[in-house]
């Protein structure tokens, strides 16, 4: 049966290209404290946009959504869920946010994994939420053409109490110990649990959960401001080929962990680094030497870049400025001829016509 050992897997992952980026996410969350300290302002609407990117991608991710407005509304609970997939992101909204407000006093420990499987389904009338998988499962992927084939067999489901057990006893030692990284404690963790696949539902929303949990009490609180959720989504392909490329061997205790571990520690980094330069853009916006309007910010975000933006793009750089704002502006903007309109409806985007 499959055995960890975090500290000797965390020693042999100290390689040069590992440990830069260890290096660099240290260096970014000592930014991140620093410009916290000096605009605390800042906090509230990167939080709001961040829950609001965390429910909607890991979903979508597994293929669950609703539309943009019931998403809103089901995030600020001023909407109740009318379908399985809406009861769904209720879930996840519930399970985001006990996180958030409770992490310190939220051990590691297989029951809790086990309340917290049983909230991401507690708006469904499912019955094996807050259990161990039953069954036997398969990991599947498709190809471009749409073939299935079976990428991974985790371990049986006699199995499966032990192993998440181990795992997690193993954590908290290595985690004692002080002897590895927690960044490092946390994406072997994480990739352990995936690997496992201890449940019948849920193991995707269930590992990026726990990756916010383990990022907290370690004291990254990155997930907070910038959806961790929303980066893996944009970059999903090499999610699941690093995923891929670390279960080789898993099961006779051979695998590698670094494709995941770097991948995943890719993705907090730079998620650090969209945290900087929105803290710049409001750092900016705020002073009182050189007053920027939220119009000139707006105009700002478009001639910075290269690609065409949406609405929405818009709100996540700025989430100090309001939806009803941004629209107003875009429109003296076209009106102005300083933008171009592509696209209509929900693939509407904007592009400057003047790149800075």
């Amino acid at each position: 049966m499959r055995t960890f050992d975090y500290e000797e897997s965390g020693r042999n992952l100290l390689t040069p290209q590992t440990v830069n980026l260890l290096n660099a996410i240290h260096e970014a969350k000592g930014r991140q404290n620093t410009q916290l300290q000096i605009s605390p302002d800042l906090a509230k609407p990167l939080v709001n946009v961040a829950r609001i990117q965390s429910t909607d991608a890991s979903n979508r991710i597994e293929g669950i959504s609703t539309t943009n407005k019931r998403l809103a509304g089901i995030v600020s609970e001023k909407v109740a869920p009318r379908n399985r997939d809406e009861e769904e992101i209720a879930g996840y909204r519930d399970v985001l946010n006990t996180i958030h407000e409770n992490y310190a006093y939220i051990p590691l420990k297989p029951n809790v994994i086990l309340q917290l499987h049983r909230d991401l389904f507690r708006h469904t009338p499912l019955v094996f939420a807050g259990h161990w998988k039953d069954t036997d499962n398969m990991i599947v992927e498709s190809d471009g053409n749409g073939h299935a084939r079976v990428r991974f067999t985790p371990p049986s489901s006699l199995q499966t109490p032990d192993l998440i057990a181990a795992a997690c006893d193993d954590y908290c030692k290595a985690s004692e110990s002080g002897n590895v990284d927690s960044l490092l404690l946390t994406c072997m963790f994480v990739f352990d649990f995936t690997c496992i696949h201890p449940f019948n539902d849920g193991n995707g929303r269930m590992s990026r959960l726990l990756t916010l949990l383990l990022l907290y009490r370690s004291g990254y609180e990155i997930g907070k401001y910038i959806s961790i959720e929303h980066l893996i989504e944009q970059s999903r392909n090499t999610y699941y080929e690093a995923l891929a490329a670390s279960t080789i061997g898993w099961n006779e205790n051979t695998n590698d962990y670094a494709p995941f571990v770097n991948y995943l520690l890719g993705v907090i980094l730079v998620a650090y680094r969209q945290f900087d330069e929105r803290a710049a853009i409001v750092s900016t916006s705020v002073s009182p030497h050189h007053p920027v309007t939220k119009k000139q910010r707006i105009t700002d975000i478009l001639g910075q870049s290269l690609s065409p933006l949406s609405k929405a793009d818009i709100k996540q750089t700025l989430p100090d400025i309001s939806t009803s704002t941004i629209e107003r502006t875009l429109k003296t903007l076209l009106d102005e001829g300083r933008i171009q309109k592509l696209g209509s409806g929900r693939s509407t985007r904007y592009v400057s016509l003047h790149l800075q």
